[in-house]
């Protein structure tokens, strides 16, 4: 039958051309350097780390210990949590902090918002004394040298943006683990895409932009019609403007660590989010590239289920598969080796199994319907 060929032919033609975007991907993440600072620089830039929480009671006050210990100098440091409408004690424990010198901003929005993330941020960027934002989340933590370092990095280069790693830990079983692996994938993909000068996409939780650049791209207008999307849009926005002034910071003492999903329905909710960012890119490519990677998982799918039938196809999907995971393999063990977590890569077999289903159902589910976000319904 001629169709077989043909669909053979495709898949393989899908298999190549998503097997040099992972080349790519390589090639970017090779391209940073490795960042140290400098023993000489002490830095001068007086920084506003920007935290939005919403009913983090049982973290918050780990997170408010970890940045409240930073090596960077106090009078430099600004701390700001804006309390999004909690119903829990998460605003009384931040205030216990405020002799501390952190300040807290309650969110009083009447009407319902779509994003209320973004209006914190926005409110909180418009109270502070800082020249470089940074933003991480109520339920991260961080080493003492995490902000001496980002700032170094920001004074070393004159950036407009900066991405900085983000990883789980203290995963608690197998599913935890396996969304490490994933995330870390993730991560070094948004950093591979500013390697390669294309900044596609970051990651909140560990984000610092220059106030002056914030407003000069018009901040989160035209942007803030969605949940989601303080870090990537606002990403290519930055990009749109300031081109190369994009870095992403590839140093250890850089990473913010936060926990994995407990379950699968919080981690699809978390994953639909992300995913409906992709409705406001502006840039075709990196839309695209998702296209395309989704048509590849696609296509291996229907290559198994037709595989049933047609020892051939199957043949063809086994094939996809091996490519797949030898070049993805390929990819996070300099992703696993930067962050410390090689011994997750036994886990990738596993993964793409279930990397594939996740994708395909991820890419409709994300940009259709609304999800639970913070015990809110927002599309």
């Amino acid at each position: 039958m001629e169709i077989l060929p043909a669909i053979s032919f495709f898949s393989y033609l899908l298999t190549f051309i998503y097997g040099v975007i992972v080349c790519s991907f390589i090639r970017g993440w090779n391209r940073l350097t490795d960042f140290i600072p400098s023993p000489e620089q002490s830095g001068s830039t007086a920084v506003s780390i920007i935290v939005a929480a919403r009913n983090e009671e049982e973290i918050i006050s780990k997170t408010i210990e970890d940045l409240l210990k930073q090596s960077y100098p106090n009078s430099l440091t600004e701390i700001i949590i804006i309390d999004d409408h909690s119903t829990d004690h998460t605003a009384r424990i931040i205030s216990s902090y405020s002799d501390k010198g952190v300040k807290l901003i309650t969110l009083n929005e009447s009407n319902a918002l779509n994003s209320y993330k973004k209006k914190a941020i926005q409110t909180a960027i418009g109270q502070c004394k800082g020249d470089l934002i940074i933003t991480t989340d109520a339920d991260c933590r961080m080493g003492a040298d995490w902000l001496a370092t980002i700032v170094a990095f920001y004074e070393q280069n004159s950036f407009k943006m900066i991405s900085s790693p983000v990883a789980y830990f203290e995963e608690k079983d197998v599913f935890e683990m396996a969304q490490s692996l994933e995330f870390l994938y993730l991560i070094g993909l948004g950093a591979s895409t500013i390697g390669n000068n294309n900044p596609s996409t970051c990651n909140g939780a560990n984000l610092a932009y220059e106030k002056k650049a914030f407003y000069e791209v018009g901040g989160f207008t035209g942007i803030d019609d969605l949940a989601s999307g303080d870090d990537e849009l606002l990403l290519h926005k930055m990009a749109g403007r300031y081109g190369n002034k994009i870095g992403f910071l590839k140093n250890e003492g850089a990473i913010v660590y936060t926990h994995a999903k407990p379950n699968l329905a919080e981690f699809i909710q978390q994953r639909k989010r992300w995913a409906s960012k992709s409705t406001k890119y502006k840039n075709k490519g990196i839309i695209v590239l998702g296209v395309t990677v989704w048509v590849f998982n696609v296509s291996i799918i229907l290559n198994l289920f037709a595989g049933i039938f047609t020892i051939s196809l199957l043949k063809v999907a086994m094939v996809q598969l091996l490519i797949k995971m030898f070049l993805e393999l390929l990819f996070l063990i300099g992703v696993t080796k930067f962050a410390g977590r090689q011994k997750l890569l036994i886990l990738l077999p596993l993964l793409n199994i279930m990397h594939i289903m996740y994708i395909v159902y991820i890419g409709v589910a994300g940009n259709s319907g609304k999800y639970n976000w913070k015990g809110r319904m927002v599309r």
